[in-house]
C-alpha cells in the first residue's frame, strides 16, 4: 500500500526528517543509522580512501571506518550514527 512504512511483520520505520550531508539537504528516517540514510538517498561513497578511491559502509559495525564523516568538527563512524533533524553532515577526505 502506497505511504505504509511498514517493514516486515511489525516493524515501523521512524518519522521522516531532514538531514544536510556536502551542502545537500536530504531525507531520512529518526531513528536509523546516517549510513543507512546515505545509501538510501543514492550517496554509496561516503568519503575518498588515502588513494582517492571511494569508500562507503562496507561493515556496517564500525570496525572498517570506511563510513568515517565529520560532524561539528568530530570524526564520526556514520554506521554508529543515529540520524537526528538538523544534523549537520560532512565528507572526510
Amino acid at each position: 500500500m502506497a505511504g505504509d512504512l511498514r517493514i516486515g511483520n511489525d516493524l515501523t520505520r521512524g518519522p521522516r526528517i531532514r538531514f544536510r550531508f556536502d551542502g545537500r539537504d536530504l531525507d531520512g528516517h529518526a531513528g536509523e543509522s546516517l549510513a543507512v540514510a546515505l545509501l538510501a538517498a543514492g550517496i554509496l561513497a561516503i568519503r575518498s580512501g588515502v588513494a582517492g578511491d571511494p569508500r562507503g559502509a562496507f561493515c556496517a559495525m564500525g570496525i572498517c571506518q570506511d563510513c568515517l564523516v565529520r560532524i561539528d568538527g568530530v570524526p564520526v563512524e556514520a554506521c554508529r550514527t543515529v540520524l537526528r533533524d538538523g544534523l549537520v553532515v560532512e565528507r572526510v577526505s
